[in-house]
């Protein structure tokens, strides 16, 4: 399957009330669009970072009430699992695309890799451009952009609380034409990729 964009009916998935219904959708009309989108990603990464890099499908298969509120890929060095590792994603809430690379809570060694990121602050501000936005927290959809987060007290914060997160790319509203345009779109993925492998591969310094 060739990616041709996202659509109303994807977005609309997370309005579906029940958990069957809208987990129904979820693998219906917007998985077989990660996997398309996945495959070409995880190539592309692998090119660039020189080592093998693995596609995760979230499955959210521990839910047994409240449906999801949000669905992603996942591409990480790891064939078992990403969560414990820094990873990229892209995903789908109701209102926009995210397009991250994430160092979420089960990270092992998240406090190690605080540390160096508040070493190397610099390199982070240099790098990443200023509407890039950086969110503390995935399970929600708030963010803050570069231009106005305070970046080294949300780096301590990251390394000293244990359930702190930090996650760093752009958010691409749904009514974003680019999301039409499937080429676009992966074109897009692949230059905030990009952009965001020096921070990646600090993380791994």
């Amino acid at each position: 399957m060739k990616f041709t964009g996202f659509e109303k009916r994807d977005f609309d998935t997370f309005h579906i009330e029940s958990l069957a219904g809208r987990m129904e959708a979820i693998q219906d009309r917007i998985q077989p669009k990660f996997q398309a989108i996945g495959e070409v990603l995880t190539d592309d990464l692998a090119a660039v970072l020189g080592n093998e890099m693995f596609l995760h499908i979230a499955r959210h298969a521990r839910r047994t009430v409240n449906p999801p509120k949000d669905t992603w890929l996942a591409i990480a060095n790891n064939k078992r699992g990403y969560k414990q590792h820094p990873h990229f994603q892209v995903g789908l809430f109701d209102d926009h695309v995210f397009i991250w690379l994430a160092f979420i809570y089960e990270l092992p060694g998240k406090s190690d890799i605080a540390k160096k990121f508040l070493n190397d602050i610099d390199i982070i501000e240099e790098t990443i451009p200023n509407d890039y936005v950086i969110s503390l927290d995935h399970m929600k959809k708030d963010s803050i952009s570069m231009e106005e987060i305070n970046l080294k007290e949300a780096l301590v914060r990251f390394r000293d609380v244990k359930k702190a997160e930090f996650l760093i790319g752009r958010h691409i509203d749904a009514n974003d034409p680019i999301l039409q345009d499937g080429e676009r779109f992966i074109a897009l993925v692949k230059e905030t990729f990009e952009t965001l492998i020096p921070i990646y591969k600090l993380s791994y310094s």
